[in-house]
């Protein structure tokens, strides 16, 4: 199995209990997660050497974030520890046709205010086969975005592919600041992962599809893919295409191209969804070790990110605590949900 290394910032969810409002809530369920912890832990599961790179205070708070890494398997031996606080997110679960709700308190992080001293890529990426960062990372400070450019030019130099979920948050920044950070970065990303939206905001590029109202046609996109391989000179452009019916009922499908051939997944209709928070970063940990376990087969490497994903939809918290064979069997078409014994 391979050295997968991702680099970001990991959180303490408060969680309003099943599917209160935060005004109801007399206490919160806690647990922790983030963009590309949530990537490690699913390389974790499928058996690679998942490392975390992040920078977590010493105090005891920090190490409970650290400890829910090494629970499922993640090797936190490069975090950094020092600084003054763990990043918050409080998120109340939505239903129905009430969508759910994230308010950040992350600002001055340990990881928004770590220096570059802290780290040593080089190091870090020796013997690595992957890569992952997301747009959330360069978002938090200039500090980060600094450290996500020196990650990404170290990858480079050792030969290491490198993926990057583009992950916009509007809560973080704006379009114009995200495009003047996130488009240099793209000349180390071989594999870009995005949704629509992600693709507009970062990039500039917008699909001609219309996911509000359901029409996520894989036509849309082919144009638009096209163009962001040209201009980046990517080896994969991937795409998830939710179709948001409401909070509790997606369908989640998923386009490939790899500068030749585009290839469509099969489509999961999710009803109810128990938890969509870190479904995105499912996808991303799946086709990291789809592209790994089948190079030479874009369209089984999607569908194992797609299965993954649809999967992570029926599980509370940010990590998709699945394993390998689990995804291989709905992938293989056994969506039943009958009781195994």
């Amino acid at each position: 199995m391979a050295k997968v290394v991702t680099l970001g910032e990991i959180m303490l969810r408060l969680s309003s209990p099943g599917q209160k409002r935060f005004v109801q809530s007399e206490f919160f369920d806690v647990i922790y997660g983030g963009g590309e912890a949530n990537v490690a832990v699913s390389c974790a599961n499928y058996g690679h050497e998942a490392y975390f790179v992040s920078k977590l205070p010493k105090h005891e708070i920090g190490q409970c974030a650290v400890n829910s890494l090494r629970r499922f398997g993640v090797n936190t031996d490069y975090i950094a520890r020092g600084g003054d606080r763990v990043g918050i997110y409080y998120l109340e679960s939505g239903a129905c046709m009430r969508p759910s709700k994230v308010i950040y308190d992350r600002a001055g992080s340990s990881i928004a205010e770590a220096d570059p001293e802290d780290f040593d890529f080089d190091k870090i990426m020796e013997g690595a086969q992957w890569f992952h960062w997301s747009g959330i990372t360069p978002a938090i400070s200039d500090k980060a975005a600094v450290l996500t450019k020196l990650a990404c030019e170290a990858a480079h130099r050792h030969g290491v592919t490198v993926s990057c979920d583009l992950n916009f948050r509007k809560k973080l920044w704006t379009s114009e600041k995200a495009q003047s950070i996130m488009r240099p970065l793209m000349q180390y990303v071989d594999v870009c992962i995005g949704n629509e939206e992600d693709a507009q905001l970062c990039l500039g590029f917008k699909p001609d599809a219309d996911v509000e109202h359901g029409k996520t046609d894989a036509e849309g996109y082919k144009g638009i893919f096209q163009g962001m391989m040209k201009e980046f000179g990517f080896k994969y452009v991937i795409s998830t295409l939710r179709e948001s019916i409401s909070a509790s009922h997606n369908g989640w499908k998923a386009l490939i191209y790899n500068g030749k051939e585009f290839y469509q997944s099969n489509r999961y209709d999710i009803l109810p969804i128990v938890d969509r928070v870190g479904g995105g970063d499912s996808f991303s940990g799946g086709v990291i070790h789809g592209l790994l376990t089948y190079p030479d087969n874009q369209g089984k490497a999607l569908e194992f990110a797609v299965a993954a994903s649809a999967l992570k939809h029926t599980i509370p918290g940010d990590f998709n605590m699945v394993s390998r064979e689990e995804v291989e069997s709905l992938a293989g078409g056994d969506a039943s949900g009958r009781v195994q014994r």
